[in-house]
């Protein structure tokens, strides 16, 4: 339908073509070029603000159908199971102490499992990273605690995933899912650190997660290759093999890496950056995105020692910045600390459970606060 205005411009429009054409036939080529370079400069700064916006993770619109997935990285401190396996120290304190304190054990497991379950609408997250996991029946135990009790209408943990290592202590990562886990395996040598892939909506992704060595056990002063160093890059050429066969493969690598977003492990050979726009299939050397990195630790804290620190990262590749596959929506990334610190506090300090000689009724949940993310998967 045409409006007054509409009309207007169009009678204008006629009356300038008019114009134009009483010209001379060099003014009318002359007045041509002009206007196409005027559209041309138009259209190339349409361009250059389209290429600023592209999708970055922050601003990413899914198509409908896209399934959103609760995503959780946590360090549990020192989660033991019920059998005795007779590990030696420090291990065996822990050992000893479920086995002797069943009721502090079963505390233990259920404190993590009822907060869990505050979260994702009741239902807790998808996927469950677990760090300091002493063994699979370990993770077993956490996972039939948390499906003993879900909603009954909540959908299952069905799926675990974590391979035992003893690497100095009988400690590994783990991963309980909602989704299928496949392809577990440990990368780099006797190191902390799990690769198992995900599938949902028949999307693939590549999962590394991995608890590097203790800031008082390495100082930086070893043999190369030995200390977070080491596993940095050990993920670091599991990552770039993937990125090679694949430049829009989804890897997301998450832990307790014992180590700040600016530290050489982190920043230099992992190539962790804090800007999502720097993280391309193309980059060289390639990179990944730190959730965490540029931020606060008085807000993002995930640990204390003397002032907030943050030691526990998920990075993600470029592929899980765009809206094919999977994604992540990195705006959500949150280090939630309700209920975690101790009534009272005046330090962001997270409330721990504590060893067996620390007072039974002040204990709390884990020396590290979780760190969430929502992931998104395609249709």
């Amino acid at each position: 339908m045409m409006t007054k205005n509409s009309d207007a411009n169009s009678q204008a429009i006629q009356q300038l073509l008019k114009t134009l054409m009483k010209l001379p036939w060099k003014a009318q080529v002359a007045i041509g070029v002009l206007l196409l370079l005027v559209a041309g400069a138009i259209y190339g700064v349409g361009c250059v603000n389209n290429k600023t916006q592209t999708p970055t993770g922050e601003n990413l619109a899914f198509p409908e159908g896209t399934k959103s997935i609760s995503f959780c990285l946590w360090n549990m401190e020192n989660l033991f199971d019920d059998k005795d396996d007779k590990r030696r120290q420090p291990d065996e304190e822990f050992d000893q102490w479920f086995i002797t304190k069943p009721e502090e054990r079963t505390a233990k497991y259920d404190r993590l499992a009822s907060w869990l379950l505050k979260q994702n609408g009741g239902i807790g997250p998808d996927i469950i990273v677990g760090v300091e996991i002493e063994s699979y029946r370990a993770a077993e135990m956490l996972q039939q605690t948390l499906n003993t009790k879900l909603p009954a209408d909540a959908q299952k943990y069905d799926y675990i995933a974590m391979k035992e290592i003893d690497a100095g202590r009988h400690i590994a990562p783990c991963v309980i899912s909602r989704y299928p886990l496949s392809g577990a395996k440990v990368l780099g040598k006797r190191q902390r650190i799990l690769e198992v892939h995900v599938a949902a909506n028949g999307k693939d992704l590549c999962l590394v997660a991995s608890h590097w060595t203790s800031q008082l056990s390495d100082k930086g002063m070893g043999k190369e290759g030995t200390g977070r160093d080491g596993y940095a890059k050990a993920i670091y050429a599991a990552y770039t093999e993937e990125l090679k066969a694949n430049p829009k493969v989804d890897f997301l690598v998450c832990g307790d890496f014992n180590d700040s977003p600016e530290s050489d492990s982190v920043a230099n050979e992992l190539h962790v950056v804090s800007d999502p726009k720097l993280v391309t299939a193309d980059a060289n050397p390639p990179r990944l995105f730190g959730l965490l990195s540029g931020k606060s630790p008085d807000q993002f804290g995930t640990h204390y020692y003397n002032k907030p620190l943050i030691y526990d990262h998920i990075a993600i590749s470029p592929g899980l910045l765009d809206t094919t596959g999977w994604g992540c929506m990195v705006d959500t990334v949150q280090v939630p600390t309700d209920g975690l610190i101790r009534a009272g506090a005046r330090t962001r300090r997270p409330w721990r459970f504590g060893s067996a000689n620390d007072d039974a009724v002040g204990r709390g949940f884990s020396d590290h606060f979780p760190v969430m993310v929502t992931l998104k998967v395609a249709p």
